[in-house]
Order: C-alpha cells, then sequence, then structure tokens
C-alpha cells in the first residue's frame, strides 16, 4: 500500500492496529465522496466533483468516523476548505483532521 506521507503511513498502523483489537470496524482507505455529479453544459460534459478521505471507519458505538491526514500547510488549501464545505453540506459529516 502506498501513502502520501509518513505521517498518512504511520496514522494507517495504529488504525489497523485498533481494527486487530476490534476497537474499531469497517477500515477503508481512500474513500471516495461525490460532491456534485457530472453534467452536461453548452453541449459538454463537465466532470463530477468528489472529496477522497484519507480514511473511513466505525468506532464502537456505531459512529463513522471521516479522516483526513493533513499538514497545517494543506490544511489551509483553498480547493481543499471548499470541498470540505460541501461535503459537510451535503453529508452532514465531520471530516476529522489528524
Amino acid at each position: 500500500m502506498t501513502f502520501d506521507s509518513k505521517k498518512e503511513r504511520d496514522y494507517y498502523i495504529i488504525l489497523e492496529m485498533l481494527l486487530k483489537n476490534k476497537q474499531i470496524s469497517d477500515l477503508k482507505t481512500q474513500v471516495k465522496f461525490e460532491l456534485q455529479p457530472s453534467f452536461k453544459f453548452n453541449g459538454k460534459t463537465i466532470r463530477s466533483i468528489s472529496y477522497i478521505a484519507d480514511f473511513t471507519y466505525i468506532d464502537k458505538k456505531n459512529k463513522l468516523h471521516i479522516i483526513d491526514v493533513k499538514s497545517e500547510a494543506t490544511k489551509k488549501d483553498k480547493v481543499y476548505r471548499l470541498k470540505k464545505k460541501i461535503f459537510q453540506y451535503k453529508y452532514n459529516l465531520e471530516i476529522e483532521e489528524v
């Protein structure tokens, strides 16, 4: 498995340990959430817009966690911040930044 950063890899190792100890379930990586579907405009197809979470999992209370491993610089990225707002509006879920 390839990770975007050492921080992301290290976090995955922690999540794997929690999964093995049955503290979490349904651990997934690179989970795609559609923010806007593709559509036609003036005869051209406009691509869909998606947000891809680094990890998702379910805790013991059956709560879905959406995890994004970010550096301080990438937390300030304008595209990421816009996608985060659209994600929160559409799915009514919080993105947990670690």
